[in-house]
């Protein structure tokens, strides 16, 4: 597996495009009653088309039977080992919304979530209530007051939102509370290291004072947290692969990532439509761009095979529009696969098309996981796709003597 720095000699500076395209959770597997996966089901003229013209295959996010994190997965896109570089979902939560992370912080990514009257939980998302409704008990959730810690919380968005704990002795290294699963209760948080007690004990401490301010919610009477982080350091990017790389997000943790590889993140909407008119303002700015499409993995987690589908469907009619700005290199990846059968992440490997002007076409039809798998690209670790990308927008220089 290639890391982002091991092939920092060969990197160099022109003023060629690269844009990639992260639809995230895009694979996916069979629909029982068809057969067909949700990219082979949807409408996809212009992925299709595109794939006629470009080099397709399929990339592993981590390793063969690893169902990855939209962490690990993006970071694998952008070339870090995701194995070397592991980084907290709490931490990437935080950044993403401009919380700031001082050393020693611990930030941890918060669900609201439903439980019944024995405390057994009916929806890890509290119905996915909108963040007019979160907003406000994020605001009274600030107000716990712990003794020997400082308790913050910030909304996010939805359902979403994230703790932050600051003082002294504080660690990382503790369980989660999310068992995963519905009808199961909230678990409590252990230390991993005998050092990291006192975060548990104090986490635990302000989910029993959260639940007792939370019981009077219809949706959100109860919360989950996951992802316990400090802040991480990575190579930039920019400096590495000699870019000015900028990443176009709507959703929060997706512009931590961004902000943790180095990228100058770019305000945006709340829509696909508001990132590509984003693309469009900022194109003489830049010399790599990542925009990142949520709306399939959303649905994929709900199990819902027919709204994936849709996702897929309202993703399409952008395609020209990028194009349109005639990108060196337009990449279309995705982090992990979701697939609505499984209504989560899974290891399967992930569909990925590369367009440039050296792609003439290689006999593939449509852009699915049946057609990639016969690309002359064949199967290859995500942290390869960088490299592939560079190398097709002329910023690779040979390798050795």
């Amino acid at each position: 597996m290639i890391d982002v720095e091991e092939l920092r000699d060969c990197y160099t500076k022109t003023p060629s495009k690269i844009v990639l395209l992260v639809v995230d959770g895009l694979g996916g597997l069979a629909h029982p009653d068809t057969g067909r996966s949700e990219l082979e089901t949807a409408n996809t003229p212009n992925l299709d088309a595109l794939a006629q013209v470009s080099a397709c295959g399929l990339t592993t996010p981590v390793l063969p039977g690893v169902a990855p994190g939209s962490g690990p997965g993006h970071l694998a896109l952008f070339g870090y080992d995701p194995l070397k570089h592991q980084i907290g979902r709490g931490a990437l939560e935080a950044l993403g919304i401009e919380v700031e992370l001082a050393p020693g912080d611990v930030a941890a990514r918060g669900n609201f979530c439903t439980v019944d009257g024995d405390g057994l939980l009916t929806d890890r998302r509290a119905g996915r209530i909108p963040t007019k409704l979160s907003a406000p008990i994020c605001d009274r959730l600030d107000r716990i007051e712990i003794p020997g810690v400082q308790v913050d919380v910030f909304s996010v968005q939805d359902y979403r939102f994230v703790l932050r704990l600051r003082g002294e002795g504080l660690s990382e290294f503790v369980t989660e509370t999310d068992p995963q699963v519905t009808g199961a209760k909230a678990l409590a948080v252990k230390p991993l290291k005998p050092e990291a007690q006192k975060t548990a004990d104090l986490v635990n401490e302000f989910v029993k004072q959260a639940a007792q301010l939370l019981s009077e919610e219809e949706r959100a009477n109860m919360l989950l947290l996951r992802g316990f982080a400090q802040m991480p350091s990575l190579p930039p990017m920019g400096e590495v692969y000699r870019l000015d790389p900028a990443a176009i997000a709507a959703y929060p943790m997706y512009r931590g990532l961004a902000t943790v590889a180095g990228m100058n993140v770019i305000p945006t909407g709340k829509t696909f439509a508001d990132e590509v008119d984003t693309l469009r303002a900022n194109w003489d700015k830049h010399d790599f761009f990542f925009i990142h499409y949520k709306p399939a993995d959303a649905a994929g987690e709900d199990g819902d095979f027919d709204a994936k589908v849709r996702c897929l469907e309202e993703l399409d009619p952008f395609i020209p529009e990028i194009l349109a700005l005639e990108p060196d290199v337009l990449m279309v990846a995705g982090d992990h696969a979701t697939p609505a059968i499984m209504a989560a992440h899974s290891w399967h490997p992930v569909p990925f098309m590369l367009h440039s002007k050296l792609t003439l076409g290689q006999g593939i039809p449509t852009f699915d996981e049946k057609a990639c798998a016969l690309g002359a690209i064949g199967s290859i670790p995500a942290t390869s796709v960088m490299v592939l990308g560079l190398s097709h927008a002329g910023k690779m220089t040979k390798f050795g003597p």
